[in-house]
């Protein structure tokens, strides 16, 4: 047997989440109260870069500030060095 879901049943979602990752993010981490302080650290990183860019290039470009933010560990980043900031 075989269920129809019907338009009640679809998820609602805010306009901008058109793709499967913006989707992901939208429906898994958006709007979700968050307690670690290392996942808040890479939250404001990626809010700060994402200034004058659209979160989806963000999104797409997420691994790579992890590895730049050396796992978005905000011990780690506090003791960068004046080479590693340049």
């Amino acid at each position: 047997m075989t269920s129809k879901s019907s338009p009640a049943d679809a998820v609602r979602r805010c306009h901008w989440a058109t793709n499967d990752l913006a989707i992901h993010y939208h429906d898994q981490e958006w709007g979700t109260p968050l307690h670690n302080d290392q996942r808040l650290f890479e939250f404001l990183i990626l809010e700060g870069a994402q200034a004058g860019l659209s979160w989806d290039t963000i999104l797409k470009k997420r691994e790579n500030y992890r590895v730049a933010f050396d796992g978005f560990d905000p011990l780690v980043v506090s003791r960068y060095g004046r080479k590693k900031i340049q």
